[in-house]
């Protein structure tokens, strides 16, 4: 089962495929709770997509939201920073309590450099491409 925190504010639970269903809305008050039933209903991990308004038109949590839903479970949190100039960022949201911290390319002036920097804090590292969705 994957667990998407996404820049709508949905969460997506799927047994074997995402589901995109505004049904399955998230209460922000409420958020640390749903994430521990969600931990006891065997999910693997939860995807939290980070906007900034900029580099994407929608603005969402930031790295004190992690941190704070860090201590509500022990599930991966694989982090997609939707933020520019990401770079100074990773260092926010691997503290946060990131495992695993997507980027993208635009987003960057050094791609190299800030997977290198990602993996410095002994974080998994992706990267993905802008969507022409965006902007």
């Amino acid at each position: 089962m994957l667990v998407f925190i996404s820049s709508l504010f949905f969460l997506q639970i799927s047994l074997h495929s995402l589901i995109d269903d505004p049904d399955v809305a998230a209460d922000f008050s409420k958020l640390g709770n749903e994430i521990q039933d969600l931990e006891k209903a065997k999910a693997d991990l939860i995807h939290i997509d980070v906007m900034d308004g900029h580099f994407v038109p929608n603005i969402t949590i930031g790295p004190e939201v992690i941190s704070k839903l860090r201590k509500h479970t022990s599930l991966p949190f694989d982090v997609h920073l939707m933020i520019s100039p990401v770079h100074n960022f990773i260092k926010n949201f691997a503290d946060a309590g990131s495992d695993i911290i997507t980027i993208h390319p635009e987003a960057t002036k050094d791609l190299v450099s800030s997977i290198e920097k990602i993996k410095s804090f002994k974080k998994k590292s992706r990267y993905i491409f802008k969507s022409r969705n965006f902007n």
